[in-house]
């Protein structure tokens, strides 16, 4: 169960995630704990709607096979949302359901590159065995304010910086590693991944080597990984860089 947090590019992760898996063969279910938009049929194959945790559940262990993909929501709300699942259905579908992969979107961020959690978020299931916190590179240089950042009062809490000075690599990193940060909640024995988004140039590759440095001199935090990722080109991964 891989659960996925922070801002900066978790819906097209998640759903870019869902095709190379059921390329090799693997049944997924996307689905999300706070709100999406409704996937576009490139992106899932089939969407299913119910309120009632028992009938996504039958509609799961008959479908999933057939589709090989599916996409789960309680409802389609305003603006084209749909209103995710509760973290204990997820739990539930886990341990209830055959399937290869269940990928959430956790967390929420209004298309901003760069968040902080509110209380109660992220929403991650207790099972979840993988957490993957993202911000995009777009975010480093742009001023703490509501147009580029979400919740920029607590992005200023966290990492120091005044609401309308210039976001930096060192706060990038703080959001990675803070208790309060991208990973807050996540499970003791879940492994988890820091990815950082829209490396797009060069300029945007060094900032993100040294975003992933700085995480990975906090010793004490147990990141296995930074990812530095162009997650809308043609080769997604740029850099692994290992502790």
């Amino acid at each position: 169960m891989i659960s996925l947090t922070g801002a900066g590019g978790k819906t097209t992760l998640m759903y870019r995630l869902a095709q190379e898996l059921v390329l090799q063969g693997k049944r997924v279910i996307t689905t999300t704990t706070t709100k999406i938009l409704k996937p576009r049929h490139h992106e899932s194959p089939h969407l299913f709607l119910s309120k009632d945790g028992g009938r996504i559940v039958e509609f799961v262990t008959h479908t999933l096979s057939l589709y090989g993909h599916l996409t789960l929501a309680q409802e389609e709300i305003s603006e084209g949302k749909l209103k995710g699942i509760p973290p204990e259905w997820a739990d539930h579908l886990w341990h209830g359901c055959e399937m290869d992969a269940l990928i959430i979107e956790a967390d929420g961020a209004k298309g901003r590159p760069v968040k902080a959690p509110r209380d109660g978020e992220p929403v991650i299931p207790k099972e979840t065995t993988l957490v993957v916190a993202l911000l995009g590179m777009d975010g480093v240089g742009k001023e703490l304010n509501e147009q580029h950042i979400f919740q920029p009062q607590r992005v200023s809490r966290l990492t120091g910086i005044r609401e309308d000075e210039k976001m930096t690599e060192e706060g990038m990193a703080l959001l990675m590693i803070h208790p309060k940060g991208l990973f807050k909640g996540a499970p003791d024995s879940s492994r988890r991944i820091a990815f950082l988004n829209k490396v797009d140039d060069q300029k945007d590759l060094a900032r993100a080597q040294k975003i992933g440095q700085l995480i990975l001199n906090e010793k004490k935090v147990s990141i296995e990984r930074i990812i530095l990722s162009r997650l809308k080109g043609e080769q997604p991964i740029i850099e692994v860089l290992m502790p």
